[in-house]
């Protein structure tokens, strides 16, 4: 499905499910929500809109290859909400679709029913470094680690010119976002080969908004009651950063998954779908 932006562009979704509709917004930036799958089947109790986001998954790229920011994402969530018919909505954002989700909630409070920020960050400070090396630190044991440190590395360093380049080196990567990387893991990844990643979406990303943005100060205009879940073992959004979004926000739900990475809907989706279905339900 999809629609059409006030400044001409498509953007396309999947819709799944059926119940009250929950918007769910995918990270990288510049991951499709393919990678969601039908999202621990939280479609039973809800209709799942599942965006692409711009310049991926047939959504359009924007002409210009720098309006990848924060707020240009916001800009579009906000008309897919117009063009759903929403009054007020469920909102669910995954790693950068968490930050997309957080500056959304922040920007539009009334239109926010209930928020899902899962496996996502508010800041990368110094603190959100050291956890993130400490998880790789855990990882140096298995026979895939060089390679996907080396490929992490490449990535965050911008060495890419294609989304082809991109998309080898992501998938190198990949294995490090998992509490265990095993067949089942990588049956899940095999199922994605044929996502392209928007090289532009994320070497802005990676060289002018990973370390500078901060949305502390914007937490506490948001208003919806919101739930933050991360797995236990996410070395790159766990605890520490769903910590500190709890504490921006008043009464903010944390749940923290036993045994999980940063794809917790995939590593233990029954303790993900009962997490979330609760919440929403309450």
């Amino acid at each position: 499905m999809s629609f059409t932006t006030a400044d001409g562009r498509k953007l396309t979704y999947r819709k799944l499910g059926h119940g009250p509709v929950m918007v769910c917004h995918p990270g990288g930036p510049g991951f499709s929500a393919t990678y969601f799958g039908d999202l621990a089947a939280l479609w039973e109790q809800h209709t799942l809109i599942m965006l692409n986001p711009r310049g991926t998954g047939g959504s359009d790229r924007p002409n210009d290859s720098r309006a990848y920011q924060i707020d240009d994402y916001v800009s579009d969530v906000e008309q897919l909400r117009q063009h759903l018919g929403l009054e007020r909505m469920l909102l669910l954002g995954h790693s950068h679709g968490g930050v997309v989700a957080m500056a959304y909630a922040a920007t539009f409070p009334d239109r926010v029913r209930r928020l899902v920020l899962a496996s996502t960050l508010c800041r990368f400070g110094p603190d959100q470094e050291a956890a993130m090396r400490a998880g790789i630190d855990k990882r140096t044991g298995q026979h895939w680690a060089a390679d996907a440190i080396a490929a992490l590395e490449e990535e965050q360093a911008g060495h890419f010119v294609s989304d082809q380049e991109l998309s080898a080196l992501v998938f190198r990567e990949l294995p490090l976002y998992f509490a265990h990387f095993g067949a089942a893991e990588a049956g899940y990844l095999d199922t994605l080969k044929s996502e392209t990643v928007n090289a532009d979406a994320l070497k802005l990303f990676n060289q002018e908004i990973f370390t500078t943005f901060d949305l502390r100060s914007r937490l506490p205009a948001i208003t919806s009651p919101t739930l933050v879940i991360t797995g236990d073992e996410d070395f790159i959004c766990g605890p520490i950063c769903a910590k500190e979004i709890c504490a921006g926000m008043s009464g903010a739900r944390l749940v923290v998954v036993g045994d999980a990475g940063h794809q917790v809907f995939v590593e233990q989706p029954q303790t993900f779908h009962d997490g979330v279905a609760d919440f929403l339900a309450s």
